[in-house]
């Protein structure tokens, strides 16, 4: 079988795609200055390179805002934005449906039903969380969505290797999400108000609490489930062509769509269990990408998607604290008035038949 050539193959080569993965680059960067340099108190922009370089500053309360508390949200956003698009960009594909994102196959449900466990349930982790910035609290809300996404995840695969047909797995997955989002509405409906809200705020998601002990853990997952999509390029190509064109390309399929799989659902799960659920960020982020490499070669989106969807999360995270005030919007309010428009224009896209998404 042999490609049909369009617009989305030919109109950059591999060096102009280069360049634009390079401009990612940058504007990550800048991104990560700016959500440095914001916040309640003002710092010069060369005490925080300095602070970064291990220089004193003029004031030591600024040492202390920058490393203890910026530095972790920038990383953490960081991480949580490359993390959700390239899983986003690995269901979209696999599951060759533009509107698929990271959280598709109930992973995010799972992850909420867990915190629901523990807030709501058991009420122990909630008291915490509402007396305080608790570095326990917080643990163990990150714990409880870790095990809940982890369910849900060992149920996903051990589906994902009986069921051949990706969109009866798809079905499947969303109706684990609904049981899952239905027994955490049975709690909500029979607990405390004071437990409620402690669940509520986590639902809107935060890249800002993230301890130092806590990134130890969220780092490392996360970097590796982005290092092992060096192998995923070719599977990924030949399945945008359909399972049977990747068949006989020397694919194995079934265990192709394991490790996909796999290495999406750790890296929403872990970005869930530690910043509550971020959403249409792993949307949008895999089609800007299409539409500004002009391509659908993964061995490019890959990377860029990683490197535009942190820059994205660092700058939800800036426009969140732009209103100017003591009270910061939270995440998820955010990258839905950026991320709703964003999809609706995917949708009427896909319907003139002029959608970036197959080659």
């Amino acid at each position: 079988m042999k490609a049909r050539p369009d617009k989305t193959t030919t109109i950059r080569g591999p060096a102009a795609r280069g360049w634009v993965i390079a401009l990612f680059a940058i504007i990550l960067a800048a991104a990560f200055v700016v959500s440095l340099s914001l916040g309640s108190v003002s710092i010069p922009l060369k005490d925080i390179i300095g602070i970064l370089l291990g220089k004193p500053a003029l004031k030591e309360s600024w040492t202390t805002i920058i490393l203890n508390f910026r530095l972790t949200k920038a990383l953490t956003a960081l991480l949580a934005g490359a993390a959700l698009s390239v899983a986003g960009l690995q269901m979209q594909t696999m599951f060759r449906n533009p509107l698929a994102d990271p959280f598709i196959l109930g992973i995010n449900s799972g992850a909420s039903l867990g915190v629901a466990l523990a807030v709501l349930a058991i009420g122990t982790t909630g008291s915490i969380l509402m007396a305080g910035i608790s570095t326990a609290g917080d643990l163990g809300l990150a714990i409880a969505a870790s095990i809940g996404a982890g369910l849900v995840l060992g149920l996903i695969l051990l589906v994902g290797r009986q069921v051949r047909n990706p969109t009866t797995l798809l079905i499947l997955g969303l109706m684990f999400g609904y049981a899952a989002s239905a027994v955490t509405s049975l709690l909500i409906y029979f607990s405390l108000p004071e437990r409620i809200q402690a669940y509520t705020v986590w639902s809107y998601g935060s890249f800002s609490g993230v301890t130092w002990s806590q990134l130890r853990v969220m780092a490392p997952v996360i970097l590796v489930g982005l290092a092992v999509t060096i192998f995923l390029p070719k599977p990924l190509n030949a399945l945008l062509l359909g399972e049977e064109y990747a068949r006989s390309m020397g694919v194995d399929v079934r265990w192709t769509r394991v490790f996909i799989l796999l290495s999406a659902s750790v890296l929403a799960g872990t970005v869930t269990a530690f910043c509550g659920p971020i959403g249409f960020i792993g949307v949008a982020v895999p089609h800007l990408c299409r539409n500004l490499l002009h391509s659908a070669n993964h061995k490019s989106l890959l990377p860029a998607a990683a490197l535009l969807g942190g820059a994205l999360a660092l700058l939800a995270d800036a426009i969140a604290q732009l209103p100017g005030s003591q009270f910061v919007l939270p995440i998820n309010v955010v990258t839905s008035l950026f991320g709703a428009p964003f999809v609706v224009w995917v949708i009427i896209k896909q319907r003139k038949g002029r959608t970036s998404f197959s080659v």
